[in-house]
C-alpha cells in the first residue's frame, strides 16, 4: 500500500518538517558529490552495529562511534531510499508537529531515531554493515500519528490482484499493516543464518522507532488532536 495524502489538515505550516526534508535532501547531494569518497563517508557517520559494540576495546573515540547515530538518520543509500522517506514524513509528519509543537516535535524525531539506532545495534550485533536512512526516526512519526489519528482517512494506492485501486483506509489498518510487515520482516532476517552480515533494510531501526514514538507521544505535552475534514 502506497499512502497520498490524509484528511487531516495542519493547523499551522509544518515548519520543522520541511526543515528536515530539506536538511536530508542537502545531505544527500552532498553524498552524490563525493565521488569515490562516499564509501568511506558513508563508514564514517552510519551506524555499524559490530564497531559500535566492539568499543570501548577498539581504537575509536567515544564520539566516532556515537556520532553516528545522529548522522546517520539525515543520510541514504538513494533516490529511492530518500523519496520513500520523505514522502511519509511529508504526509504524516505535519499532523505529529502540530500536535508537539516546534521544538518538542524536533525532539521526538531525534530520540526516534536515536532508539531507533540503538535497537538495530542490539539485535544485530554481528553485522558490520552500515545502516543508514530517517527510516527510524520517521517510523517514531508514525507511531506517533497511529496513537493520535487511528481513524483519520488515508487515500492509498492497493493492488488488488491485477488492478490498482485508489482508496481511502483508515491509518490505523495503513500503518498497523505497515508496522506487521516490518516485524515479519524482522524476525525473518534474525531467523535467517546470514541475518547479522546481510544488507538490505533495518526492519528492527523501523520497529523500534514505531514502538518507541508511541511511547515518547505519552511523555511529550501535547496539543489537542486536529479534526478530519470531510
Amino acid at each position: 500500500m502506497i499512502p497520498f495524502r490524509d484528511n487531516i489538515p495542519f493547523r499551522s505550516f509544518p515548519i520543522i518538517t520541511v526543515f528536515i526534508i530539506l536538511i536530508n535532501i542537502a545531505a544527500f547531494l552532498y553524498e552524490l558529490s563525493l565521488g569515490p569518497s562516499l564509501d568511506g563517508f558513508v563508514s564514517q557517520f552510519s551506524v555499524i552495529p559490530a564497531q559500535v559494540l566492539s568499543w570501548p576495546g577498539s581504537d575509536l573515540t567515544l564520539t566516532a562511534v556515537a556520532l553516528p547515530f545522529v548522522t546517520s538518520m539525515f543520510l541514504h543509500g538513494g533516490w529511492m531510499h530518500l523519496i520513500g522517506n520523505m514522502w511519509y514524513l511529508w504526509i504524516f509528519g505535519d499532523n505529529v508537529e502540530d500536535r508537539l509543537g516546534l521544538l518538542n516535535f524536533f525532539l521526538f524525531y531525534i530520540l526516534c531515531g536515536l532508539g531507533a539506532g540503538i535497537v538495530h545495534t542490539i539485535l544485530n550485533a554481528g553485522s558490520a554493515v552500515p545502516s543508514l536512512g530517517a527510516s527510524g526516526a520517521i517510523a517514531g512519526v508514525l507511531g506517533a500519528y497511529v496513537v493520535s489519528y487511528p481513524f483519520a482517512r488515508v487515500l492509498t494506492l492497493v493492488p488488488i490482484f491485477f488492478f490498482i485501486q485508489v482508496i481511502e483506509i483508515p491509518a490505523l489498518i495503513v500503518l498497523g499493516f505497515w508496522f506487521v510487515m516490518q516485524f515479519l520482516s524482522g524476525a525473518a532476517s534474525l531467523a535467517s543464518a546470514a541475518g547479522a552480515n546481510a544488507g538490505g533494510v533495518a526492519w528492527w531501526a523501523h520497529v523500534g522507532g514505531f514502538v518507541i514514538g508511541i511511547i515518547l507521544l505519552r511523555v511529550f505535552p501535547r496539543q489537542p488532536a486536529a479534526q478530519a475534514r470531510s
